[in-house]
């Protein structure tokens, strides 16, 4: 039984965005969820596009064409990863999390403070 509770809660922390980071850079703060993108999966390059992330919206939206829809797939389990890094390389600072720090460390390839 105990093994079957371990495998439901890889398959949850899979599946679902487990944590949220939060990024500022000059007073401005943007919400990013960690783990699987359910509005990409469904919405495809929408998420991106409103987020003000029109790189990944386009890189999103061409693959999509090109794979006929199943890159929206691939891109559920990446696009959140993807937008943070973004972030970081245009300078947003990580100001505060929620979460299990070693997973979104190991999540995102990134040292977090605290």
């Amino acid at each position: 039984m105990l093994g079957l509770a371990k495998l439901l809660n890889q398959l949850r922390k899979l599946i679902m965005a487990f944590a949220t980071v939060y990024l500022e850079r000059g007073g401005l703060t943007k919400e990013a969820p960690v783990g699987f993108s359910w509005t990409t999966f469904f919405f495809g390059f929408f998420p991106a596009l409103i987020r003000g992330d029109g790189k990944w919206a386009l890189i999103i939206i061409v693959c999509a064409v090109f794979s006929l829809g199943l890159a929206n797939f691939v891109f559920a389990f990446i696009y959140n990863r993807l937008y943070i890094t973004s972030l970081i390389e245009i300078g947003y600072k990580v100001k505060k999390y929620y979460g299990n720090k070693a997973q979104i460390e190991a999540t995102l390839s990134l040292k977090l403070k605290k």
